[in-house]
């Protein structure tokens, strides 16, 4: 298998992911700022600490992936695959599923994508010059296409994806760190570190964190 999902073809499976068990959970808990240890109450050590998720259509389930590409799954979602023991040119920054939960997509902070399961390749921004690397992405609501966001607020498009605009240019107090799309697929928000909230297409605004001091970053958002 290529490094890169240039061509859209799947990774084989892998020992990283599949169903996880109770240690994991502890481990997942340290990561995720509750517990203390590195390697959690239960002694199960994380070899790359949690950097997305993304839930299953009915939200019996979700997956977590981790900067090395390891997958994880909870609930009724299934394992599809993942990028552990790759050669990866930047660390997996997010992850999204696919609208029928048989499949998602991984990116890398180089704005490469990864497929696995019925998730198809639409291009990736592996290899184009970034103002700010990659640091999530959101899929359209009928699986056919993508966004990838840039920790400077730049927005890249493919497949069916349509462009809303995007926070480059605009004076950021603190780096962008995550989007969400609406339910229709018609427009995103961006999510900052701050948690400032930036709009485009038929997003609204809901109101923010911007100016509110917070104990810790913002890393990432969701929408009902």
């Amino acid at each position: 298998m290529s490094e890169r999902q240039e061509s859209g073809r799947r990774w084989p499976a892998s020992p990283r992911g599949g169903k996880a068990v109770a240690a994991l959970v502890a481990s997942l808990l340290v990561w995720l700022g509750v517990g203390g240890g590195a390697a959690g109450a239960s002694g199960y050590p994380m070899d790359a600490p949690v950097v997305g998720m993304a839930a299953t259509p009915d939200g019996g389930g979700y997956w977590l992936v981790t900067s090395d590409g390891g997958v994880f799954t909870f609930g009724d979602a299934q394992f599809h695959g993942s990028a552990a023991g790759l050669r990866l040119n930047g660390a997996v920054a997010g992850m999204a599923a696919t609208p029928d939960g048989h499949g998602y997509w991984l990116v890398g902070a180089d704005g490469g994508v990864f497929t696995g399961g019925d998730a198809a390749f639409y291009g990736s921004a592996a290899g184009l010059h970034l103002n700010g690397h990659i640091v999530g992405m959101a899929a359209t609501s009928n699986g056919g296409g993508y966004w990838l966001v840039g920790s400077d607020g730049g927005v890249f498009t493919g497949g069916d994806a349509a462009f809303y605009g995007s926070a480059v240019g605009l004076h950021l107090t603190a780096s962008i760190v995550g989007m969400a799309a609406t339910p229709d697929g018609r427009g995103y928000w961006l999510v900052a570190s701050d948690g400032g909230i930036f709009t485009g297409g038929d997003a609204q605004f809901y109101g923010s964190t911007g100016g509110t001091t917070l104990n810790r970053p913002i890393v990432g958002m969701a929408p009902t």
